[in-house]
């Protein structure tokens, strides 16, 4: 069981040409890529989630008012180590 050598590769691919003949190759190709770009999408869509993560992770930090207004509000500590204004 050694590495895949070229003269396997051109055995398989007479193989597949003598199986589904040559006008339906571009049609498997085209299916082929399609089926592997809907994984990377689904993939991604996986990855969405965790990526988000931290940001859950810090809404859980603020106060109930932020939470329902969904934007960060200034509390008085904030405001008063951000110093004044230049």
């Amino acid at each position: 069981m050694g590495a895949v050598e070229p003269i396997h590769i051109l055995i398989d691919l007479i193989v597949v040409l003598l199986l589904f003949g040559a006008k339906r190759l571009p049609e498997l190709g085209k299916s082929l890529g399609s089926g592997i770009r809907e994984f990377k999408k689904s993939t991604q869509e996986l990855h969405g989630p965790v990526e988000e993560e931290p940001r859950a992770a810090a809404m859980s930090d603020a106060s109930p008012a932020q939470l329902e207004s969904g934007t960060p509000q200034a509390s008085a500590d904030d405001v008063s180590a951000s110093g004044p204004d230049s």
